[in-house]
């Protein structure tokens, strides 16, 4: 009923920037909570940011300053911009959307991409 597509992931070298984005898409009644986790190898998946509808958002400690979310609720988008990129930032990176449904307004489930590569190398 609902997928979420990421775009924007690939390979960049140290101290540069990329721009991921998710779209929402399908029998969307209501999107509350929008945000981006990443999972590098090895390692548990973690939140980065997230945005709620309202447009108040909050980081994991250590990418406030270099990454900022923001979504446009009219496409059903969320955007994660990500700079001065640090070869700790490599990992596949998802989107994540609290939606609820046309046939069941009143109920929120939590929805996810299938992942974007993102590689910080020189």
């Amino acid at each position: 009923q609902v997928q979420l597509v990421e775009s924007g992931g690939g390979l960049v070298q140290p101290g540069g920037s990329l721009r991921l984005s998710c779209a929402a898409s399908g029998m969307i009644f209501s999107i509350n909570v929008m945000g981006w986790y990443r999972q590098a190898p090895g390692k548990q998946r973690e939140l980065l940011a997230a945005i709620t509808r309202g447009g108040n958002t909050n980081y994991l400690d250590s990418v406030k300053g270099r990454f900022t979310i923001s979504r446009d609720n009219a496409k059903n988008t969320v955007y994660l911009q990500m700079n001065n990129l640090k070869p700790e930032d490599t990992a596949v990176y998802y989107c994540s959307a609290r939606i609820s449904v046309l046939d069941r307004p009143g109920t929120f489930n939590d929805y996810w991409g299938q992942g974007t590569q993102v590689t910080v190398s020189s």
